[in-house]
């Protein structure tokens, strides 16, 4: 297997750890703020929210384009946090809980469009796929991990 293979396999189990980080919680647990000013919800937002900034970036990179706009810049990481988050504010955790899923979906079938080659460790490609997916998974499942110990769930 390749690398943008691996990746790409890489990102769906994760994303299975992660949910597997959520199964029991009810909607109160999910809303509760714990991470800085975050809660579960405010993660599953901004998960998603990359995943909708970034497919459009690798279907560029299918069609051979480059894959930012010019002119925008994600040098404020922050910023995005809190828009995606922001965005979703008032809508229900169940669906925010869909919008991770398609969007995930989304974001994954758009990296297995672009050419293999462009999957090899530090290009661009790479970087978007995994910081995005396998590596945002494991990172935020590993907060949730360790807030449920503590609280004893």
């Amino acid at each position: 297997m390749g690398a943008k293979d691996d990746l790409l396999d890489q990102a769906a189990r994760e994303f299975r750890a992660f949910h597997e980080t959520l199964r029991g919680l009810n909607e109160g647990q999910l809303t509760e703020v714990w991470l800085g000013v975050w809660s579960i919800k405010d993660i599953v937002a901004h998960m998603s929210g990359w995943h909708r900034e970034m497919a459009p970036a690798l279907q560029r990179m299918a069609r051979g384009e480059r894959p930012f706009r010019p002119g925008v810049s994600y040098d404020d990481v922050d910023a995005w946090n809190a828009r995606f988050t922001a965005e979703r504010q008032g809508a229900p955790v169940a669906d925010g809980l869909l919008e991770l899923d398609r969007s995930h979906e989304d974001f994954l079938r758009a990296a297995a469009a672009v050419p293999a080659e462009r999957f090899e460790p530090g290009k661009t490609a790479w970087k978007i796929v995994d910081l995005n997916s396998a590596h945002h998974y494991r990172e935020h499942g590993d907060q949730i991990r360790a807030w449920r110990a503590a609280k004893g769930l």
